[in-house]
């Protein structure tokens, strides 16, 4: 007898994560924007990475 949809009764999480908050590289923003990595867009992530930090992941990330 729960409160969930299923009639279960999961707990939510106590913490969401959006991946910004664990070490990321640059692959994993290139990958994250959809695209595929390229040496070209590697060397732009590595650059934007460097330049803006974790933001640079959480543009793509719900």
């Amino acid at each position: 007898m729960g409160d969930g949809v299923n009639g279960g009764s999961e707990q939510a999480p106590q913490r969401f994560f959006t991946g910004s908050e664990h070490p990321f590289d640059a692959e994993d923003l290139v990958m994250a924007s959809g695209r595929e990595p390229t040496p070209e867009r590697l060397e732009r992530a590595r650059q934007l990475i460097e330049k803006e930090g974790a933001k640079a992941l959480e543009r793509y990330l719900p």
